[in-house]
């Protein structure tokens, strides 16, 4: 139950940021030096990459493993390793800030730019909690395997 509430909790906020990012970025004045067709065209490239990167990992974890299950205990049968995970290792969290860089530059917004970065850094904090409790928990459900 704790699971499925947490995801509840996920799943909902999701709308939630992808609207306030997109008002940030609607209310405030434009970049004129962004407003051009490089930025523009590389903006589309990184929302097709991130696309790419965030549906692939849902696609390969499934919604238990998308969505936190390895934090109650609901984990898969290994780790998974495969694409997107063979290009990097946290290809959701990577994908995510692609598609709000692509988002900032296909608008040419300043404030998207800074949104993303602070994006970027939330991100990079939750993989230095995360990455460390993935390994930990799969080493030990591989070692739990070979005492059997």
């Amino acid at each position: 139950m704790a699971a499925l509430s947490l995801r509840c909790s996920v799943l909902c906020s999701i709308p939630c940021s992808g609207m306030c990012f997109t008002e940030a970025m609607r209310t405030q004045p434009s970049l004129g030096v962004l407003e051009t067709p490089g930025p523009y065209y590389l903006g589309l490239i990184l929302l097709g990459a991130g696309g790419i990167l965030v549906i692939s990992s849902f696609l390969a974890l499934g919604f238990v493993g998308t969505y936190l299950g390895d934090y109650f205990g609901i984990l898969m049968d290994e780790k998974v390793t495969g694409f997107p995970f063979n290009i990097t290792e946290n290809p959701m969290y990577w994908g995510s800030t692609a598609n709000y860089l692509g988002l900032a530059l296909t608008n040419a917004s300043p404030a998207g730019l800074v949104l993303t970065a602070v994006v970027a850094v939330v991100y990079k904090v939750a993989i230095a909690f995360e990455g460390p409790f993935t390994e930990e928990i799969y080493r030990k459900k591989a070692e739990s395997g070979k005492n059997k």
